[in-house]
């Protein structure tokens, strides 16, 4: 797979640039499988709402089509002038949408925002290394962490830290922010009904020169099979998540093509061992029979996954032994994906006190992911051959996570995708598995120890192996079960030129119109 570009479709200008004068024009349509949950993007952690985040707010850095990190509201790269401390120059002239200047008074006021805890922010938990933000004049801040931390600057390019306008936004609650959402981007918001359309128009006052299109649309299409419908009628002009078994018609068609190109995402089956409290911190054990390692090791035995990639996947996905797919710094080329084997499922449930076998609820988004119900649908099957009485439950996805996932009520197992942009082992580990935190439900103290050591180690090697080593205790412990990395399909009207790039980001303000139209 080395020869593999990281996947994930960010539009970007084939053709040469328009002239600097000339003005937006045009509407792009674009549909995902779902609506995002919320626009304030310091409050979420999925794909959907980062795609239209993308649009309207912009970080101190980004990471450019060959997924270099630049700078963007930083004027240069952030500089390490002490172990604990990053000093950033500011870009000038930049205006946010509503008029406001952005300065070093809205770096400090959106980064302690993200960071602190009392905030609850569902994106917060990745940047609990910060401290603090001192201003040193109106464009220059340095950044205090807590301890060393060598993602930084990785981290700092991520949606979740885009910066707001503080002016505005003092005083508001999250509910507020995503109602009326203010950046710095190219786009400025017009207006978003609910699982029908988010629209956007081209900033005029945009530090960075005008977009190339003038109105953006982006459409919750949750059925696939409707949504490659839009993409041929000519309705929509990009359609992410195309399921392989569509694929082919796509590339007949005359007037739409198809974008193919691996994922940073894998899809994995998440596994209660423990229950959360309200604050995301263990109660005690799950009361079920997933508490115990050796039901975990037994469901992962019993999971066919190459069968899976086969039948329901038509081969576009690749096996990993853990999450970390191979461009990711943590990932060990050593470790091997397990073996569907009922024998030893048989064996360890009755080890575990199960000789009957056990039941359980398999629940899981349905339009979020490429084929996500159906591939629910083969892992219960194949649980249940195994002896797992298993019933499936899916649900559209905002329901899923907002009233499920977000509040610890999706066990005993799970599914979800999950890839991300700093492609380093502490943004899966941390988020995932490091309690407390949202998406936990696991807790297990050798590893929150471990993660916390690897994420102030400034040794890359020493934090390698200290990453090898938590993979280890991972697949031992079985707090997930790792089914796939995802190979992306888009499809996208001849009309557009853009081409696949790295960070799973659709942004219109890199796409160009070759009939303006």
């Amino acid at each position: 797979m080395s020869h593999w570009r990281i996947a994930v479709v960010v539009l970007s200008v084939l053709v040469v640039p328009l002239a600097a004068a000339a003005a937006p024009a045009g509407k792009v349509v674009i549909a995902q499988g779902v609506d995002p949950t919320t626009l304030d993007m310091m409050n979420q952690s999925e794909q959907p709402a980062s795609n239209v985040g993308a649009q309207m707010f912009e970080a101190l850095l980004e990471r450019d089509p060959s997924l270099k990190l630049v700078p963007v509201l930083a004027a240069e790269m952030p500089k390490l002038v002490a172990p604990t401390t990053w000093e950033v120059k500011l870009r000038r002239g930049v205006k946010f949408h509503n008029g406001e200047d952005f300065n070093a008074d809205a770096v400090k006021f959106s980064i302690e925002r993200l960071a602190n805890p009392a905030n609850k922010l569902r994106g917060s938990t990745s940047f609990a290394p910060i401290d603090r933000v001192e201003i040193v004049d109106p464009y220059t801040v340095k950044i205090h962490t807590k301890k060393p931390w060598p993602t930084f600057l990785a981290h700092i390019a991520l949606r979740q830290a885009s910066i707001i306008p503080p002016k505005e936004y003092a005083g508001k609650a999250t509910a507020d922010i995503s109602r009326n959402p203010i950046g710095t981007g190219p786009f400025k918001f017009v207006r978003w009904a609910k699982d029908e359309e988010i629209v956007m128009e081209a900033f005029p006052g945009y530090w960075n020169g005008a977009a190339r299109v003038k109105t953006v649309v982006f459409k919750p299409i949750p059925d696939d099979a409707v949504r490659v419908a839009a993409l041929q009628n000519g309705e929509i002009d990009v359609a992410v998540n195309i399921p392989p078994h569509l694929a082919n018609i796509i590339e007949k068609h005359p007037k739409v093509f198809l974008s193919t190109a691996p994922s940073i995402r894998t899809i994995q089956l998440m596994i209660y061992t423990h229950q959360m409290d309200s604050e995301h911190k263990p109660t005690g054990a799950y009361a079920g029979p997933t508490a115990d390692k050796r039901v975990r090791q037994a469901l992962a035995y019993a999971v066919d996954a190459d069968e899976i990639i086969k039948s329901v996947m038509d081969g576009k996905a690749v096996r990993v032994p853990t999450m970390l797919p191979s461009l990711h710094f943590g990932y060990d080329p050593a470790l091997k994906p397990i073996k569907q084997d009922l024998a030893k499922t048989k064996k360890l449930l009755a080890d575990a006190g199960f000789p009957n076998g056990i039941d359980i609820v398999l629940n899981g988004p349905q339009g979020r992911y490429v084929r996500d119900k159906e591939v629910a649908e083969a892992v219960t099957g194949q649980l249940n051959k195994a002896g797992i009485r298993t019933t499936l439950r899916t649900y559209e996805f905002v329901n899923y996570l907002n009233n499920m996932v977000y509040v610890h009520k999706a066990g005993p197992v799970w599914l979800i995708g999950w890839g991300h942009p700093t492609m380093d082992a502490e943004a899966i580990y941390v988020p995932l598995f490091k309690s407390p935190n949202i998406f936990v439900n696991w807790h297990n103290p050798d590893f929150n120890g471990m993660a916390e050591e690897a994420q102030t180690m400034m040794d890359e090697k020493k934090r390698l192996a200290q990453y090898h080593r938590i993979n280890k205790l991972w697949i031992e412990e079985v707090p997930a079960i790792p089914l796939y990395q995802q190979i992306d399909l888009y499809g996208a009207n001849r009309r557009l030129s853009w081409k696949a790039r790295s960070d799973e980001l659709i942004r219109a303000y890199d796409m160009a119109l070759k009939d303006g139209k």
